[in-house]
């Protein structure tokens, strides 16, 4: 499915694809959003080519419908993209392919969120060159930036007569400083700066105001202190909906009443989780795909977060088709059918993950 949206940037409004489904008196939007998109060195080797080129396309066959059949899609770059002058490299310092942008947005993503703990793994020209090769390739980023006017510019997003306004905040940049005066670069969680960005989404008119967070315990299945008190600053201040990652694991998702506009009842996930890497370990193999449609009634302006779902996804690596594969698997027995290419353990691991992700999300149901 085609989307549309337009994006206000600079004062100017910018218009993405062209299929509107739109009732009379109500618009309908459906977002999906994942968490952490790491690329390890194995990854990229795995994705290497006869010619000297990367083919990461495989790694989201399995889920692209799920992706581009929302209006909205979007996850957390947990890499840079600073060219092939620098070598590729996984962890500790993330530097990928080009061709790993060209995936996920081939896979159906429109935003990807830069703030993270790696944003600065080649100093600030890996995270200028980031920038410019996501919209290059058509894609939105959120959360880094390349001059202050640009990070103060609110990313207001109009999808069929919703403005959603999307905000992206990272805990650390793992140490490496930012440049002198620069701190435009990066959007640190700072509650006296969220707080102004919200006020400034509200000044916009957004009807709902959408913030992603890079924060956490690394691998702890339960939200730490900091993230709750940052959760509840954000509600305090006007936030819709609160989206987390960093922890690598899935971590539960709450409801709550909303204190700004139209919209009652929002939602917390304070861990989307891995959406790929090659963290193979229990519950950093899991992930998922977290779906809601948002309604807008134009006749009274009422919002409302409806049908709030997940896919669970599991990440398999190993050969298919003759090559050696990362793939992200919906690991619901309604697909089951399609992975001949599973081994015992595979199975295993694989039942193992669904059965983790259903105790962390009890409280919302399956897609």
């Amino acid at each position: 499915m085609k989307r549309i949206f337009s994006i206000i940037l600079f004062g100017c409004v910018f218009t993405i694809s062209s299929a509107k489904n739109q009732l009379d008196s109500l618009s309908i939007v459906t977002i999906s959003a994942v968490g952490d998109l790491m690329c390890h060195s194995v990854q990229c080797n795995y994705a290497k080519t006869n010619n000297g080129s990367f083919d990461f396309n495989p790694i989201f066959k399995f889920i692209t419908k799920f992706i581009q059949n929302s209006d909205l899609s979007f996850g957390n770059l947990e890499t840079v993209i600073s060219g092939n002058k620098e070598k590729y490299s996984g962890y500790p310092l993330f530097n990928s392919p080009v061709e790993y942008l060209q995936a996920i947005k081939n896979a159906g993503f429109d935003i990807l969120f830069t703030s993270n703990n790696h944003c600065l793994d080649k100093g600030e020209t890996g995270l200028i060159n980031t920038i410019e090769k996501i919209k290059e390739i058509g894609l939105i980023n959120v959360g880094t930036f390349v001059s202050q006017k640009d990070r103060d510019s609110i990313r207001l997003i109009n999808l069929k007569g919703i403005n959603i306004a999307v905000l992206g905040y990272t805990f650390s940049t793992n140490g490496i400083p930012l440049p002198k005066n620069k701190n435009f670069l990066v959007n640190i969680i700072d509650t006296n700066l969220i707080k102004s960005d919200i006020n400034n989404a509200k000044a916009k008119k957004a009807d709902l105001i959408l913030v992603y967070y890079h924060f956490g315990d690394e691998y702890s299945g339960k939200p730490s202190k900091f993230q709750e008190k940052i959760v509840k600053k954000s509600i305090a201040y006007g936030a819709s909906i609160i989206l987390g990652s960093h922890p690598h694991v899935i971590q539960k998702v709450e409801k709550f009443k909303c204190n700004y506009g139209n919209i009652d009842t929002g939602f917390v996930a304070y861990s989307l989780g891995n959406f790929v890497s090659n963290q193979r370990w229990r519950y950093s193999d899991a992930g998922m795909i977290l779906q809601f449609t948002i309604v807008k009634n134009f006749s009274d302006d009422s919002i409302k977060i409806v049908m709030l779902s997940y896919v669970p996804t599991w990440v398999y690596k190993g050969e298919l088709n003759g090559k050696k594969e990362f793939v992200i698997l919906p690991c619901d027995s309604a697909y089951y059918k399609q992975y001949d290419f599973l081994n015992y353990y595979d199975w295993h691991l694989l039942k193992q993950s669904l059965s983790d992700t259903k105790k962390a999300l009890s409280n919302i149901r399956p897609h």
